[in-house]
């Protein structure tokens, strides 16, 4: 691998997920794609405006959508250009940890990282969506590479690149230049095992000045074109000004941290590296010499923890919905820690990694025993599939009807351009479908013909959650957490019957007939049997 040129490892990264991607390729957009993120770079492409105008303004840098829209240009619009162009940055990641596993390491340690970051279920969902967060990742683990190989000009342009894909990735520019300006202002030693490498302090100011710089620029430019500086009253509303109170920071950390170190059976590397540090005497070398197998050095791992921390930090401070996608830039930081302390304390430490494999590729495609959102794994595909037959279904029939049901269907729906209908179907809209938001609008069935409901997250049978007394009550206080309300029992309250029903792994769907006064003796459409994943 040492031997290979970096395009070549490129195309080989780029080949290999592309494999394992295939089956992916074609599937509709899911979520905050269908919401958000292709609309917006949709607009781009037709109307050349970096502000989107068929979805409300998030504020968040262009980049990643101008992407997308120049493999629109080239190639055509359809889902499986959109992952295909996503896939080429993911390897961009894996190269970067790849070389700064190796920079702080050695080769060893650098392989282990990357196929264990390769796997990992979020990275491996999120690396062909049309989110941000890869992207970010990717460059913000190239400019960590740049810092540790003293290229300090080269990461702060991977910093400004960073910040064009997502504003969060400030947060790296932040943490390395407070680790070193903390460290001078507090005036402790230089010659200390901890001290960050040296380095000028006009670089290190440069390495925040850049970024900042153009995220200002940015974001001038978007209030001067919208009148908002980060993005719609709503969308600062839910991710600032509600976010800032005592009891949810804490609880948004401690949901950060389990993101980091536990969720998707990440727990497996992190107790695994944990009980090696604890338990274990670091290992000879090969040669039977005394010398031990040297570790990173604890000023690469101070500054590494450094811009951990504070993604950790900031990201429990904003941010409406506490996605662990958001986490993705500084999983591979973590990852390459973990493994290079197995590197350097078990004998057999290719076989730990051998079982680490084994984990991220069962929770990959196993769901786990609590609440997640199902773009953390595969489960984003049974969503896909689930929606893209209930849509297909409501075409063939209820074209003309007026449909009540919630985002991200809504949009499903009413835009055919993102791969779920032939024509733009009418929609009611409503929040979700808690009991409380179906009986406000049972109210006056009149306003929709036909209802389509859904699980709006995976919830297990036996949620473990559930065992911690108050979690779901904070939960529903803080995060928007609420049960949706099974199908038949939604059909009571609308006044109606279900004559569709799709399930996959513990997520479902129906489409519920709304049953007219004037016509209750008439019998309704046959009902279709229910399907089952």
């Amino acid at each position: 691998m040492r031997s290979l040129h970096p395009v070549f490892t490129y195309a080989i990264i780029f080949s290999a997920i592309f494999l394992l991607h295939a089956p992916l390729l074609r599937l509709p957009y899911f979520w905050d794609e269908a919401g958000y993120y292709v609309p917006a770079a949709r607009d781009l492409l037709l109307a050349h405006s970096l502000i989107p105008h068929s979805t409300l303004s998030s504020a968040h840098p262009p980049l990643v959508l101008a992407w997308l829209a120049l493999w629109w240009k080239l190639s055509g619009f359809t889902p499986a250009v959109t992952r295909t162009a996503m896939l080429m940055v993911a390897p961009l990641c894996l190269l970067g940890t790849f070389r700064l596993a190796r920079t702080v390491a050695n080769t060893s340690v650098a392989l282990g990282s990357t196929v264990a970051l390769a796997l990992y279920p979020v990275f491996f969902a999120q690396s062909s969506m049309a989110h941000l967060d890869v992207a970010a990742a990717a460059f913000s683990v190239w400019a960590l590479t740049c810092y540790f190989e003293d290229r300090l000009a080269m990461s702060a342009v991977m910093l400004c690149v960073a910040v064009l894909c997502k504003e969060t990735a400030l947060i790296t520019a932040i943490a390395i230049a407070g680790w070193h300006l903390g460290w001078r202002i507090l005036g402790r030693k230089s010659e200390s095992e901890f001290a960050p490498p040296p380095r000028a302090l006009a670089w290190i100011v440069a390495l925040v000045a850049a970024p900042a710089a153009v995220l200002v620029a940015w974001y001038g430019f978007h209030y001067a074109k919208t009148g908002y500086v980060f993005g719609s009253p709503e969308f600062f509303s839910y991710n600032v000004s509600s976010t800032v109170q005592p009891l949810r920071i804490v609880l948004a950390f401690i949901k950060r941290v389990w993101q980091l170190v536990a969720y998707m059976n990440m727990f497996v590397l992190t107790l695994a590296a944990f009980a090696a540090m604890t338990l274990l005497e670091p290992r000879l070398l090969s040669t039977g010499a005394r010398e031990t197998r040297p570790r990173i050095e604890l000023r690469s791992q101070g500054v590494m923890g450094a811009v951990i921390g504070a993604y950790v930090i900031a990201l429990s401070l904003v941010g409406g919905a506490v996605l662990t996608r958001y986490m993705l830039p500084v999983v591979p930081l973590m990852i390459i820690l973990c493994v290079s302390t197995l590197w350097r304390r078990v004998r057999h430490w290719a076989g730990a990694m051998l079982i680490v494999y084994a984990a991220f590729a069962v929770g990959l495609v196993v769901n786990p025993p609590y609440v997640f959102a199902p773009e953390d794994n595969l489960a984003y595909r049974d969503y896909v599939l689930l929606h893209k037959r209930a849509a297909t279904f409501l075409d063939e029939r209820f074209a003309r009807s007026r449909v009540l049901t919630a985002w991200p269907a809504t949009d499903e729906l009413s835009h055919p351009y993102l791969g779920y209908t032939k024509v733009a179907i009418p929609v009611v809209a409503i929040e979700n479908f808690s009991a409380p938001e179906l009986l406000g609008v049972a109210r006056d069935n009149s306003l929709y013909d036909v209802a389509v409901v859904f699980s709006t997250k995976y919830e297990p049978s036996r949620d473990l959650a559930r065992l911690i007394p108050g979690f779901e009550a904070l939960q529903t206080r803080f995060f928007g957490f609420h049960r949706d309300l099974p199908a038949d029992v939604a059909a009571q309250l609308l006044g109606g019957r279900v004559i569709y029903s799709d399930a996959r792994h513990g997520q479902w769907i129906a489409v519920i007939e709304i049953e007219r006064p004037e016509n209750a003796t008439m019998p309704l459409r046959p009902s279709l049997p229910k399907r089952r994943g």
